[in-house]
């Protein structure tokens, strides 16, 4: 993973806006997988690995720029813990960014494949983003939504810098470090991304509403300094409540002029005792979600890149498509 250039670059100079996935564990449960497991989708790495490779190919087909790895709870710890060797834990952090390749490369040459040969493609060549998942994914408790971990940040650090040292060893195109809700997380990925020059990344952020962290802390305060670390490819908001995007778009363009890349959630609430997501009224407010409409709304305020999280699945990734740059080919 070395390119002297931002990868989302060539997408953002032929259309303005690189259209990313939706959610990889929506899409498998949609194909009938059961995911309440402390691995998540990261199971299927173990158990079922051309399950995922499917899903990336559903959303290339519908038309991505970006698929995202399924490395996102997919950690040395978590695969320790579930009984396997360090060797093998490291094999299967590699195997979600080849899968994902390998969906790439299927849909490149398949029979529905996008008109991508070099020279005269109508889009550039797909990207590979290997997923930085928070630390409270790795616990399996619900706690990426808070942030409140109670570690330091040297054993926060040591958390991450594992996984990363292997991911950027790997062929992603770039690192998405998402769905980070604290500050002092923040901090973390983004000295990680600045001591690794040679690697590109984007560091994504979940919030509680349109101006601050899970953890409270505003988003152009967090965000403040990140115009200064070269290899940072994108900065960001995901897996947040879509009716705060807007508002998320608007404080972190006050703050940087870095690429903004936004991929909520469909608005629905997750139990983290049921350990799934629930659909229906939040906080009093009832989503009721035109991917299309709010994609051009989100294009028009700022964001670069524009996809979707939780319940989000290709049906929506297609229509956002349409309305931002027509169709897939």
């Amino acid at each position: 993973m070395t390119s002297s250039s931002n990868p989302l670059a060539p997408f953002l100079q032929r259309n303005g806006v690189v259209l990313l996935d939706g959610g990889l564990a929506t899409a498998l449960e949609a194909a009938g997988h059961v995911l309440r497991d402390d691995l998540w989708s990261a199971r299927l790495l173990i158990e079922d690995p051309d399950a995922i490779r499917s899903v990336h190919e559903a959303y290339l087909n519908a038309g991505a720029d970006c698929i995202l790895t399924a490395s996102y709870q997919a950690t040395l710890e978590g695969f320790l813990r579930r009984g396997l060797s360090q060797v093998k834990a490291e094999e299967l952090l590699l195997l979600s960014v080849q899968l994902a390749m390998d969906a790439r490369t299927a849909v490149l040459n398949g029979p529905h494949r996008t008109a991508v040969e070099q020279g005269t493609q109508s889009r550039p060549i797909p990207l590979v983003a290997a997923s930085i998942g928070p630390y409270g994914a790795s616990l399996a408790d619900g706690s990426e939504y808070h942030g409140a971990y109670g570690i330091s940040d040297a054993a926060l650090a040591d958390f991450h810098q594992r996984r990363w040292e292997i991911l950027t060893r790997s062929q992603a195109d770039l690192l998405a470090c998402e769905t980070i809700p604290s500050h002092q997380e923040l901090r973390v990925l983004l000295e990680l991304v600045r001591l690794t020059p040679g690697s590109w990344a984007w560091v994504s952020v979940t919030c509680r509403d349109g101006e601050r962290l899970r953890d409270g802390s505003p988003l152009r305060e967090v965000l403040a300094q990140v115009d200064h670390i070269h290899n940072l490819a994108a900065v960001g908001v995901n897996c947040t409540a879509p009716r705060h995007i807007a508002s998320c778009i608007r404080e972190i363009r006050h703050v940087t002029r870095k690429p903004i890349v936004v991929y909520p959630n469909s608005g629905a609430h997750y139990d983290e005792k049921r350990r799934t997501w629930v659909e229906g009224p939040v906080d009093g407010h009832e989503e009721a979600i035109d991917w299309q409409q709010a994609a051009v709304q989100w294009r028009v305020l700022g964001a670069q890149g524009i996809g979707g999280c939780c319940r989000v699945g290709p049906a929506a990734i297609a229509s956002m498509r349409t309305a931002l740059m027509g169709s897939p080919a």
